[in-house]
């Protein structure tokens, strides 16, 4: 990586990590949806440790295996008649559910994409209501909790 030099700030952006709290988040056919929070976008390979009969060694080699996705999980406020997630959770109990596709994108301060993650057949595994507390002046929010077959990190 190369060292920042003299200049203006246009010159030095290349230098700046983005800052993480604008971003955008697509599911399905609902577009910039207003999420507080999005957390879990890891993904990890498991491991797998083989030793084969005739080998002079006396341990195992390591090898990676299959990709491993963690779920979810975005955090927004509670808005009046806004009940979209708590319907696509129930379309589970009627086996009449979608899996969608959710897109979630770091921009920059010109709302340029930088850094987009897609999810592939995503489905709600967990609609949290926001906590309840007649003495706290915080904004209501709830909590979605996605499970999906896969994940894809693209860079603008």
């Amino acid at each position: 990586m190369a060292l920042p030099t003299a200049g203006t700030g246009a010159e030095q952006d290349q230098f700046w990590p983005l800052p993480k709290f604008y971003f955008s988040v697509d599911i399905g056919d609902m577009t910039d949806l207003p999420f507080q929070e999005v957390s879990g976008l890891e993904v990890e390979t498991e491991m797998i440790e083989y030793r084969h009969g005739n080998s002079p060694n006396h341990s195992k080699i390591k090898m990676p295996g299959l990709l491993k996705y963690s779920d979810i999980t975005l955090k927004k406020g509670v808005f009046a008649n806004d009940n979209q997630f708590y319907e696509w959770m129930s379309k589970i109990s009627l086996n009449t559910y979608e899996r969608l596709t959710v897109v979630i994108r770091l921009l920059d301060e010109t709302a340029t994409p930088r850094m987009t993650w897609t999810l592939t057949n995503a489905f709600p595994l967990k609609v949290t209501p926001t906590d309840l507390n007649s003495q706290s002046s915080e904004a209501a929010i709830e909590t979605l909790v996605l499970a999906h077959e896969g994940l894809v990190a693209e860079v603008a």
